[in-house]
Parts: C-alpha cells; sequence; structure tokens
C-alpha cells in the first residue's frame, strides 16, 4: 500500500516536480488550458451572442470613451483654475466658472461611469443566459453515443468554469476601450502640453517593457500550472463525494485524505506563485509612477521656478502621472482574463459544435395517437462502433397489445433493441418500425410521447412526487396521478409521507428505497398512457414482495397497449405473449414459455438455471448453458 501511494503521488506531482497535468483516480487527462491570446474565430463566434444587445454595447462604448474625456479634462480644468484664476490679477470671474466647469466634469463622470457599468454589467449577464440556454438546450439534443463517452465533470465545468471566464471577459473588454484610450490620450496631451517634460515623463516606459518581456512568459506559465492543479483537486473532490460508500465501504478514507491533501497541497503552490507574478507588477508600476513623479517634480520646478514653465502645467503633470500607469496595470490583467477567456471560448464552441446525430428527417411525420401500437425490425444491423455490431440482421414484430419479452445472456443485444425502438440511436442497416413507420421518418417528440420507459435504475428529480410523476405527461391532473399509484401500488407510502404527494424528493430520489423509486416510476409510465410499454430490467434490483406489487400492476399496465419486457429473472416474463431470445446479436428463439422449455435449447437452460440449485446441474449443462451456439 505504501508502494502504491508514493506511485500515485509521483504521479500528481507529474514529471521532474512540475505539477500534474490532471489526474483523478487512475487516469490521466491532458487538457490545452490556454490557446491563443486573442483568437478571431471566438471572438465572432461570441459576438453572434452578444449581437443582439449590440445597441447596449455601442451606448457603453460612449459611456466609457465620456468617462475617459473627463479623466483627460479634469487636470485640464484645474490647469486652467491655477493659471488663469488664482495668479495675481486674474479675473475674479475666471474661478467661479472653472469652479462650475470642475462640477459639471465630475458630474459628467459619474453618470458616465454608473451608465457604463450597469450597461456592460447587464449586457454580460444576458450573453451568459443566452449562452448557458444554448448548451443546455444543445446538449439535451445531442446523441446518447457522444454522451457516453463523455465526463459529466468536464460538462459541468464547461456550463459554469468556463462560462464564468466569459463574463469576466465580456465585463473588462469594454473598459480595455476605455484603458488605451485613456493611455493614448494622456501621452498626446502631456506632449502637447510641454513637449520636453512629456518626453521625460515617457522615459519610464522601456523600463516597464523590459520588466514585462521577461515578466509574460513566466507569468503565463504559472497562470496555467494553476489551472490545471485546480482542475485536478476539482476533480478528485467530486470523485471522492460520487464514491463516499465505496471509500467508507473499504475503509480508504485516510488514504484517500492523503491523497487529495497532495492535489491541494500542489494546488495551493502554483496559486501561491501565480498571485506572485499576478502582484509583482503592481509594485513595479508604483514605483515607476513615483520615479516619473519625481523627475516632474525636480526637473520641472527647475523650469517653474525660472519661469519656464506655467505651474499649473506642472501640477496637471502630476496628475496625468498618476494616472498614466493605471491603464497599462490594467491592460496587463486584462491581458490574463482575455488568455483565459480565448480557451474558454474554445471549449464552449466545441459543446456548442457536437453534432447531432439524431435529427428529425425534413419531412419527418407526427406520430398520432390513434396508432395501432406495432413495433418491428427488419434485417436490423447496429452496433456503438460500426465495425462491432451489437445487433446482427435481427429481425422480428411485435403485434398491436402484444407482451413480447426479450431474453439473453448479457451483451447479447436486449437494451439495445429497447434504445432503437424509442430511436437513441440510428442502425446501421435495417429499418426499425413503430406503428407502421420507420422511426427515421417520425418525429422525435411525437415518437417519444407514444413510448413509455421504466429502466433498471429509476431516476427521480428534485422536486415533489407527483411533480415526479407527470413527468413525461405535464397536463396530467392529481386525479390521475393518485390513480396511476393506487393502480401500481405506490399511493400507500406516499401517504405516509410528510406531505403526501407534495412531498419533496431528495437528490435522486435518494430519501426513498430503491423499490419505492421504481413504484413511482411504473406510476409515471401509466400516467404518461403511451401506445409502448418498454421495461428494461425494471424488476432487477427490487425484492419479492415490490415485485409482486408491480406484477399485479403490469397487468393494468399492459392493458391495451404493446409491451416490450426485458428481465433476468425469467419468473416475470413466463406469462408473455411471445419470448425472443438473442445470444450474440442474433434472434436464435421465439415463442412463449411452454414452446421453448419443450425446446431445450438456451431458453430452458437459463430457465432452470434460474430457479434451480447450482450444485444439482451436472455441470456439463451449466457449460452447455454458456457457450450456447446461435442456431
Amino acid at each position: 500500500m505504501a508502494e502504491q501511494l508514493d506511485a500515485e503521488r509521483d504521479d500528481a506531482r507529474g514529471e521532474e516536480g512540475r505539477p500534474p497535468r490532471a489526474v483523478v483516480g487512475s487516469h490521466r487527462i491532458e487538457e490545452e488550458i490556454f490557446g491563443k491570446v486573442f483568437d478571431t474565430n471566438i471572438i465572432r463566434r461570441i459576438w453572434a451572442f452578444v449581437a443582439p444587445y449590440r445597441t447596449k454595447i455601442y451606448w457603453a462604448v460612449a459611456a466609457v470613451l465620456a468617462f475617459t474625456a473627463m479623466q483627460l479634462a479634469i487636470p485640464l480644468i484645474i490647469r486652467y483654475a491655477i493659471d488663469h484664476g488664482m495668479r495675481p490679477g486674474a479675473d475674479p470671474s475666471t474661478l467661479p466658472w472653472t469652479i462650475l466647469a470642475f462640477l459639471v466634469a465630475i458630474l459628467i463622470n459619474f453618470g458616465a461611469s454608473y451608465l457604463q457599468e450597469m450597461l456592460v454589467g447587464g449586457v454580460a449577464e444576458d450573453v451568459l443566459f443566452d449562452i448557458r440556454r444554448a448548451m443546455f438546450g444543445h446538449l439535451q439534443r445531442v446523441s446518447l453515443s457522444w454522451m457516453d463517452k463523455t465526463e459529466v465533470g468536464r460538462l459541468m465545468s464547461r456550463l459554469q468554469g468556463d462560462v464564468n471566464s466569459m463574463q469576466e471577459f465580456l465585463e473588462t473588454s469594454v473598459l480595455s476601450v476605455g484603458d488605451i484610450t485613456l493611455l493614448f490620450g494622456i501621452i498626446v496631451v502631456m506632449l502637447s502640453l510641454d513637449f520636453k517634460l512629456g518626453l521625460l515623463t515617457l522615459s519610464a516606459l522601456p523600463v516597464l517593457f523590459v520588466v514585462r518581456l521577461f515578466w509574460l512568459p513566466r507569468a503565463r506559465k504559472s497562470f496555467m500550472a494553476a489551472h490545471e492543479t485546480n482542475s485536478i483537486a476539482n476533480g478528485a473532490l467530486a470523485e471522492a463525494i460520487h464514491g463516499v460508500r465505496a471509500v467508507q465501504g473499504m475503509d480508504r478514507q485516510a488514504v484517500n485524505f492523503m491523497l487529495f491533501d497532495d492535489k491541494v497541497r500542489a494546488n495551493l503552490r502554483t496559486h501561491l506563485t501565480a498571485a506572485k507574478y499576478a502582484q509583482v507588477m503592481v509594485p513595479i508600476v508604483d514605483s515607476l509612477t513615483g520615479l516619473a513623479m519625481a523627475l516632474v517634480i525636480v526637473v520641472g520646478g527647475a523650469r517653474v521656478l525660472n519661469q519656464a514653465l506655467d505651474v499649473g502645467v506642472m501640477v496637471a503633470f502630476l496628475f496625468y502621472i498618476q494616472r498614466f500607469f493605471d491603464p497599462i496595470r490594467s491592460l496587463t490583467l486584462q491581458y490574463s482574463v482575455m488568455q483565459r477567456a480565448m480557451a474558454s471560448g474554445q471549449r464552449l464552441t466545441e459543446v456548442l459544435d457536437v453534432p447531432i446525430d439524431i435529427k428529425d428527417a425534413p419531412d419527418a411525420k407526427v406520430l398520432s395517437s390513434d396508432m395501432d401500437g406495432s413495433v418491428e425490425f427488419r434485417d436490423v444491423v447496429f452496433g456503438y462502433n460500426p465495425k462491432h455490431p451489437v445487433l446482427k440482421h435481427v429481425s422480428f414484430k411485435v403485434n398491436p397489445g402484444e407482451t413480447v419479452a426479450l431474453v439473453g445472456p448479457t451483451g447479447s443485444g436486449k437494451s439495445s433493441c429497447m434504445s432503437l425502438i424509442h430511436r437513441f440511436y440510428d442502425v446501421q442497416q435495417g429499418q426499425v418500425l413503430v406503428g407502421g413507420h420507420d422511426v427515421r421518418s417520425l418525429s422525435q417528440d411525437s415518437l417519444g410521447r407514444q413510448i413509455a420507459m421504466v429502466l433498471q435504475e429509476p431516476f427521480l428529480f428534485t422536486g415533489t412526487v407527483i411533480e415526479n410523476i407527470r413527468y413525461q405527461k405535464t397536463d396530467a391532473t392529481r386525479d390521475d396521478v393518485v390513480q396511476a399509484a393506487k393502480t401500481v401500488g405506490a399511493h400507500d407510502f406516499i401517504m405516509r409521507m410528510p406531505d403526501g404527494y407534495d412531498s419533496v424528493l431528495g437528490q435522486r430520489g435518494g430519501n426513498l428505497s430503491l423499490g419505492q423509486r421504481q413504484l413511482i416510476s411504473f406510476a409515471r409510465a401509466l400516467v404518461a398512457d403511451a401506445k409502448i410499454l418498454v421495461l428494461d430490467e425494471a424488476t432487477a434490483n427490487i425484492d419479492s414482495y415490490t415485485e409482486m406489487l408491480i406484477q399485479k400492476a403490469l397487468v393494468k399496465l399492459l392493458e391495451g397497449r404493446t409491451g416490450l419486457v426485458i428481465a433476468h429473472r425469467l419468473a416475470t416474463i413466463r406469462e408473455a405473449d411471445r419470448i425472443i431470445v438473442l445470444q450474440n446479436g442474433e434472434l436464435i428463439e421465439s415463442g412463449n414459455h411452454r414452446e421453448l422449455m419443450k425446446n431445450e435449447k438456451l431458453y430452458s437452460k437459463l430457465y432452470n438455471l434460474n430457479y434451480s440449485s447450482f450444485d444439482d446441474i451436472p455441470e456439463d449443462v451449466l457449460d452447455d448453458a454458456m457457450t450456447q451456439p446461435a442456431t
């Protein structure tokens, strides 16, 4: 255990003591944290979300420019007041007018600042709202094959962390216009006031550029490392929370804490380094500001004493020097904001660009509620990887109102058949027909309304019991919900809950037992009132008593409906009108329970294995059942 722990720690630290790329459990994930500093493609894609609010953006830019203009004007007003209103023999009316001009400039400054903050903040929130909606809506439609191989943690990071990075960029990008304008405006005004003193002030800039030349690559590297280790720590935390039962069950708390402690310490080190590089520019800029002011005071003061320079001009220079380095500091910080935003924008657009494989045809038909409910597979070939088919030339038909069970060893393609009926995936060859129509010719919404599914792992959403039961049919009445719950045997335990049908369920229904969650799933399927009912291992994880309740409910549930049932507990499907046996993706038997038992092929062997003691079964029969060839 000690060697394993040391090895995992070495992995977490990475080669040559560098921060780790990304370690979550035993998996190493490398991500490109930062992309281009400025990517026109990303800007164009984000602008598509900003465009509806461009009028507000233009007003915000105008407000920023007005604010900047007042920042440039205020020192000039002070200079005018000193040189024309305070010297001996000055016109007495000059000073009041300059004070009035100063107050007007302050009011415009305040109004412009308030307007641009309000507009930019509002637009940023609106744009982020639209991006989140677009991403969520797109993810609702992407194919399950893509979702199957995508980590939920990464999607959550993009929906939250990356969107927040874009918010920071949107809020500061308009301000960058003001910073750049202010910087060049100060340079122009200083040079126009006194060219020599202006050049003296600008002499500090080469020092700043040299410092920035050495600072930038190191700062960029430190920001990258901090971002990476932060992702690692968050990933480890999420994994530990999701796997807390396994952690406690295997008494691994101490080891997990040590591993997590190692990751967060690495995260602390990289963040402290990043903070050092982020803050080092502040004292450098402040020192240069002080140096520039000292030069102006010494040189400018000597010229004032020699009457070669007005006092008001030197005072204005001091004000401008104080403001001159502020936009430089701000633009330096905005550089890293833009860099993060470009990387985040890239990841956001990648999600928005995920192709939607399952689309409605342009002339898609609406499956009407009076369709007959038949289901047919015609020479279906399907594989999640087309090179390795799960179903091989499977053909069968389920007649309207018929209950058909699919049986076979694990991996034989039973659940794949169910997924194809709902068109979660498209076949590579052949056809799947519902109500006599190829599912690819039907609209997905209408197809979903006619198929109710109950899965092995019931998924309940945070909300009330009644909201969960009418999840598929939101317009169902309370009486419909209560009647459905009574039919499936869920009414009694629901009424024992504190608020009955208005009781709030915890995350994924965690405050209910597995059997209770499954009964609510059955009630949901009954309320949906669909023509086709699909039960995919719906009774696999429940106790015998609950299974008995469900068996009684199924009689009601299947009345007037076409039923397709998968069950490893073969007793639950013995009363099916027909049983289809799959093995290795091929249909090898079909008939009712009695007929298949007489055949003494795979079904009868599976049934006997379910309900006989393994000790009483000859070894050759066990081997036979597991290696039965497809015939």
